[in-house]
């Protein structure tokens, strides 16, 4: 099997089976590359999530394309987010014609059972991040004391201070520990940085003057790219953030009904992949011509560009960078500070929103063990969840 059929085929089983939201995606996605496939190391693995927090843009969807790509080039991390995204825009598609999925009472079962089924995902996530990359009671500490910090103060804002601080922290206690830059596990990205170089800059010269373009233009076409293209650039924390951004964006200049709008991001909490393919049912929704399958491409393709122009123009030089002494020390910290966060989302948002009974923790207790001690892929730990919540809810 070719290296690119061998993504897209990992990636459109994630894209199938990863509910739970961004949080979840970063526990999937540890099971199938970490410990299935060991396509890079734990270390490395938290290096890139605690990059991508600190980027704007949807934080697993990044995650997944810097996989894709250290696995083949640019155009395997391309198709990495194809196959990721394409479920769930497919869905969101129909969603957006009237084929209204999970109705009933059994799926709503269903979707009962795939929440617990997050739970137990992103449980194994802290259980196996925490015992590689918090093995010292300075790291540990820093863990915990991240989780207490999100909880206590929930917000984007305060994932990027903690996570800066624990940078820092970093620094502080670990930089005299010599050759930490050299025990930093390989990660090759294989761009050019000229290419870099084109992308940072087309980056930031779209963010300034794609709206002076358009109040010269008054193009509607370029005005809906330029507002998903702003959305996608600005927004920080992942896909809940995004709400306000979009709604601003669509609803206030009366391109889609408030109506028409929540029900689309409830509906996109339900489904796999990422949250951003939200924008693929704004688009088919608009009130006005453009509208339809066509124009919520547009949408979709829009929200994503900022990522992935970023990302390509930021890590060749990241590279370079994490390999000192001084950014392994720093990276130290942040990747402590990546294990608290996922700590502390582990309870909210997907404690609070799947375990409401002692059923429910049952079944959650049953999916962990399945995943951790008995090693189920998760998929099939997946479908138990939601055959088990079709069946019990």
């Amino acid at each position: 099997m070719g290296k690119k059929l061998e993504i897209f085929l990992v990636y459109l089983k994630l894209g199938l089976t990863s509910f739970g939201g961004p949080v979840a995606h970063l526990g999937y996605f540890r099971e199938e590359f970490i410990v299935k496939r060991k396509w890079l190391k734990e270390q490395g693995y938290a290096d890139v999530v605690a990059l991508c927090q600190f980027l704007p843009g949807p934080t697993s969807s990044q995650v997944g394309f810097v996989i894709g790509l250290l696995r083949g080039g640019i155009s395997g991390g391309l198709i990495a987010w194809l196959a990721f995204t394409g479920p769930s825009v497919l869905l969101m598609f129909c969603f957006a014609y009237g084929v209204e999925l999970f109705s009933g009472e059994a799926e709503s079962g269903i979707l009962h059972g795939l929440k617990i089924a997050a739970v137990a995902i992103v449980a194994n996530a802290v259980w196996g991040m925490g015992n590689k990359l918090c093995i010292e009671k300075s790291t540990i500490t820093i863990a915990f004391i991240s989780a207490i910090a999100i909880l206590l103060w929930q917000g984007a804002l305060t994932q990027l201070v903690v996570i800066g601080v624990g940078g820092f922290i970093g620094w502080g206690l670990f930089l005299e520990k010599k050759n930490l830059g050299k025990t930093a596990s390989s990660l090759s990205f294989k761009i050019d940085k000229k290419l870099s170089y084109i992308c940072l800059a087309t980056f930031i010269s779209m963010l300034l003057l794609l709206p002076i373009i358009v109040v010269a233009l008054d193009d509607k076409l370029l005005e809906i790219f330029s507002g998903f293209f702003r959305s996608g650039s600005l927004v920080f924390g992942g896909g809940h953030v995004l709400l306000p951004l979009l709604e601003e964006t669509v609803v206030s200049t009366d391109w889609v009904s408030k109506s028409d709008f929540l029900a689309g991001y409830g509906f996109a909490q339900a489904l796999p992949g990422p949250l951003f393919s939200f924008a693929a049912y704004i688009g088919a929704v608009m009130d006005d011509v453009p509208n339809g399958v066509v124009c919520g491409l547009w949408c979709l393709i829009a929200i994503f560009i900022p990522s992935f122009l970023l990302l390509i123009g930021i890590l060749p030089f990241w590279e370079n960078l994490r390999k000192k002494n001084w950014a392994q020390a720093v990276l130290k910290g942040t990747n402590a500070s990546v294990v608290g966060l996922v700590l502390a989302a582990l309870y909210d948002p997907v404690w609070v929103n799947a375990i409401t009974e002692v059923k429910d923790f049952a079944l959650a207790l049953g999916l962990f063990c399945l995943l951790v001690f008995w090693k189920c892929p998760s998929w099939l730990v997946v479908l138990c969840a939601a055959v088990s919540g079709a069946y019990w809810f």
